[in-house]
């Protein structure tokens, strides 16, 4: 048993899996870093300073306490619909399915020009090597009876 499951463990696609997410979740960090860090600031700078994770909707405040921030609604624990980290999460999956959609793009691209190569002519099928025998033979038995006046058809 515990061969087998090394066998399935160690097989190439499981490997790789493995590795893909991987590498996944370090490149979901990166892009939630360049979103969060970089791109979404710049954003609500061109917005007139508008900060997207802090836009929420307050759904249920019933001590009525003051929620001047997301970071303070969480703490009073007032019910908020958080729409600007919605937005957030959006660009996020924006970036990562469009640097995906190149990724295998660029896979795509170098498995059209293997597929491009010429493909080695097939081997001929035992009924064609008969054949070929038979016109051989028939040519040389041809040229025989050829020489002594004999016709074959033609």
């Amino acid at each position: 048993m515990f061969k087998e499951f090394r066998d399935f463990a160690l097989r190439g696609n499981v490997l790789d899996l493995a590795i893909g997410v991987i590498i996944g979740a370090a490149f979901g960090a990166i892009v939630s870093s360049l979103v969060d860090d970089v791109f979404m600031p710049v954003v609500g700078l061109v917005l007139s300073g508008l900060d997207f994770s802090n836009l929420f909707l307050v759904l249920s405040n019933p001590d009525n306490v003051p929620v001047p921030s997301l970071v303070a609604a969480k703490a009073a624990g007032v019910a908020t619909l958080n729409y600007g980290l919605f937005i957030n999460a959006t660009v996020k999956f924006a970036i990562i399915a469009f640097v995906l959609f190149l990724v295998v793009k660029g896979i795509n691209r170098f498995r059209v020009k293997e597929a491009e190569l010429p493909a080695a002519p097939p081997a001929p099928t035992t009924s064609e090597k008969l054949l070929s025998e038979i016109r051989d033979l028939l040519r040389t038995r041809g040229r025989w009876f050829g020489e002594r006046g004999v016709s074959l058809g033609k």
